[in-house]
């Protein structure tokens, strides 16, 4: 008898208010929701009853939910992955017994997945330090997560205590992410807000898009600052409203000001400077501590290539 782990959700931002009756289909919702998994995944685990809601077991991909319902999903493990302790040099720049805040380098993958049986984020903590378990098998700790190519402040929990904590933090919007990162382009006013949803791309499934609420999407919002001008291009301050996937990214491009070495949503050209991935780094990290309360901040210093980037681009611009 096959082994399974459980996914549980509470369906949220469908509508444009708490009040809304707007409605989506739980294929699309669940998509959008859990990126390591494929729609087809997804629709195959409805089809065979391993997704409730509300306790009642689905079985149509058409299903209409709405804010305020709970999701269960029963994943059978085909073939679990040996989880094993990996001894990866770590960043550490905050740590006690609740939790740990890491610098991630870009080319670190976060947690395992399909492609990545190992070699991660997660491996390396686990020879590091006790994790809480909340976040399954394959993700314990991980309460949000960075793209492998972007570089930065990641918090992971310890306890299940701190790992819900942490979770309603960033969920309640209380606790704050903060980024740094490098556009091509000028942009035309100081700061901005941008306020545009995100879903998976309607045909390449492997990327997200602006895709509007009725089709998918999820409300994103991102606020940006201009902190330096360098010639044709332009160093960014970002602040998280929400979470979305790729959300800076997407964002980013969408305003036509896409993120330097971003393989995925510019065209990449080639200025120069040997970089892993795209120019964004997670700079700081905002947070309450779950058992103290105090606040904490974290920031993370500027990788070496990061900080050749910036040096290159103010030689050319004449910028000290």
């Amino acid at each position: 008898m096959k082994s399974e782990s459980s996914i549980f959700i509470e369906v949220e931002d469908i509508g444009i208010s708490t009040e809304s009756k707007l409605t989506q289909r739980l294929d699309l919702w669940l998509s959008n929701e859990l990126p390591d998994l494929s729609r087809s995944r997804i629709q195959n685990l409805i089809l065979e009853g391993h997704v409730t809601v509300n306790n009642i077991i689905c079985k149509s991909k058409k299903e209409n939910i709405k804010n305020g319902d709970r999701i269960q999903i029963a994943i059978p493990d085909a073939e679990p992955l040996n989880l094993k302790p990996e001894a990866i040099p770590l960043h550490i720049l905050y740590e006690d017994d609740s939790l740990i805040i890491i610098n991630k380098p870009a080319g670190l993958v976060v947690h395992p997945a399909a492609g990545h049986p190992s070699g991660t984020l997660v491996n390396a903590l686990l020879s590091h330090c006790p994790l809480a378990e909340i976040g399954g098998v394959l993700r314990p700790g991980i309460v949000h997560r960075l793209d492998k190519d972007t570089s930065g402040a990641i918090v992971v929990a310890k306890t299940d205590f701190a790992h819900q904590h942490l979770q309603a933090q960033l969920k309640t919007k209380t606790a704050r992410r903060e980024y740094l990162g490098v556009v091509y382009g000028t942009l035309k006013t100081q700061n901005g807000t941008i306020d545009l949803p995100i879903g998976r791309h309607p045909i390449d499934r492997k990327k997200m898009a602006v895709v509007t609420i009725e089709k998918g999407g999820r409300a994103a919002v991102t606020h940006w600052q201009i902190k330096e001008k360098l010639g044709n291009y332009t160093l960014i301050h970002f602040q998280l409203q929400t979470g979305r996937t790729h959300q800076i990214r997407v964002h980013a491009a969408q305003i036509g000001h896409p993120i330097i070495g971003d393989p995925v949503y510019s065209s990449n050209h080639d200025i120069g400077v040997n970089l892993t991935g795209q120019a964004l780094h997670a700079w700081r990290l905002k947070l309450q501590h779950p058992v103290s309360g105090e606040s904490i901040e974290a920031i993370a210093p500027l990788p070496n290539q990061f900080n050749t980037l910036l040096e290159v681009l103010r030689r050319r611009t004449g910028v000290n």
